[in-house]
């Protein structure tokens, strides 16, 4: 069984050859950096627990300024465990609150202009890309990485890492603002190059395309500083690098296909590292999100007499998070009900409360809602459970992946 928990500081060394392999700004191949976020990410799952966390909560330095990206929102750190092995092999991010006012997010807004001479009957149309600065402080969805030997499995685990960011807003929504933010990967060369960059962002920032990426961990001040206010006119690029602009690496295609399809949308913002496109979407429109509901569970029941699948989490009063994806059926008395094993993985009994999110298409818990189910606020966190007597050694191995 594959169970998502959250981030533990265990899990650095693999967390860091996976970083290796892909070129997130949210993940950086950084020891040091990723330490802080599973640090950060723990303290934001207590506090979620303790009913704590609200959407706008700014992290201070003791001198009373912001700070840094790393810290300045509340963060969750996903971690995917194989239970089988207990290794680790994926990981996502939910970053609450991206930038705001006094720290914006930057994006290139691509625009057309059209142009047309009288005197020789011709007219051209031209793409150009202006600097664009959001301050309105979406959730991100991010960091998304699986291993490439666990993807295509029949288990879909790579939509499970993705599924259980929403999961997780529908169970906190007054932590997380009123629309999302995805910024897609665009192709990354095996050396940690991207064509855009060389063309365009390398000639205003004097970095390497890594280097740039990291600095935005601590600060992003130097990209109004240094990228031009004016029209970028992308015809003035060599056609392989204009062509790039907007499109994904083809190892996140899955992932683009994946978030359009639950109503997020392209609007012609790109990143202005790499040009990958930013997908937009209002958190209260994605399906996930609006039918998670919590409940109380129930005995177990053998698999053969479940009829639902989705997903299943708990959160106890320490901020240990755990979830999984399996079958599941409703009660009566309006009790969840999963299998043993699942109850096990999720170290639960019957009486703790739940979080459920359906993921088999066939529409909401509705018997739930008519029942008891509860849609918003902080649910009471089920009591701790004590860890295994003998826990399971993790392997501490990776192998190149991406997402997003």
């Amino acid at each position: 069984m594959f169970v998502i928990r959250r981030a533990k500081i265990e899990d650095v060394g693999t967390l860091l050859k996976l970083a290796r392999m892909v070129h997130f700004i949210n993940l950086p191949p950084d020891q040091q950096i990723i330490t802080e976020k599973i640090t950060h990410s723990r303290n934001c799952f207590v506090r979620a627990a303790a009913g704590e966390c609200r959407y706008g909560d700014l992290a201070r330095t003791k001198s009373g300024g912001l700070a840094s990206n790393i810290h300045a929102s509340d963060l969750f750190m996903f971690a995917m465990e194989d239970t089988e092995s207990g290794g680790m092999i994926g990981t996502s991010q939910l970053v609450a609150k991206m930038g705001g006012e006094g720290r914006p997010n930057y994006t290139l807004k691509l625009e057309k202009r059209e142009f047309f001479a009288q005197d020789i009957h011709t007219g051209t149309t031209h793409t150009v890309a202006r600097l664009h600065s959001d301050a309105s402080g979406p959730t991100e969805l991010g960091g998304l990485i699986l291993q490439p030997s666990f993807r295509g499995h029949k288990l879909k685990l790579g939509r499970f890492l993705s599924m259980v960011r929403f999961h997780l807003i529908g169970l906190y929504r007054p932590a997380f603002a009123g629309h999302l933010l995805a910024e897609m990967m665009a192709e990354i060369t095996p050396d940690g190059r991207n064509t855009f960059w060389e063309y365009f962002g390398r000639r205003f920032i004097p970095l390497s395309y890594d280097e740039a990426d990291r600095h935005c961990q601590i600060s992003r001040e130097f990209i109004f500083s240094l990228l031009p206010h004016d029209d970028i006119y992308l015809t003035l690029l060599p056609p392989h690098a204009r062509d790039s602009v907007g499109k994904v690496g083809a190892e996140t295609v899955p992932a683009r296909r994946m978030l359009e399809k639950l109503g997020f949308r392209y609007n012609n913002f790109v990143d202005p590292f790499d040009g990958g496109p930013h997908l937009h979407a209002m958190t209260d429109e994605i399906t996930p999100v609006r039918e998670t509901v919590r409940l109380k569970l129930g005995e177990s029941l053998p698999k053969s007499r479940l009829n639902r699948r989705g997903i299943v989490s708990v959160l106890d009063t320490d901020g240990e998070f755990l979830a999984v994806e399996d079958a599941f059926s409703l009660a009566s008395d309006g009790t969840l009900r999963v299998a043993k094993p699942a109850m096990k993985a999720l170290r639960a009994e019957p009486g703790d409360e739940v979080g459920v999110t359906p993921t088999d298409g066939l529409g909401p818990v509705d018997v739930a809602a008519k029942i008891g189910g509860k849609r918003a606020g902080g649910p009471k966190p089920s009591p701790k459970k004590p860890a295994p007597a003998t826990p399971r050694k993790r392997k501490v191995s990776a192998t190149p992946g991406s997402g997003a």
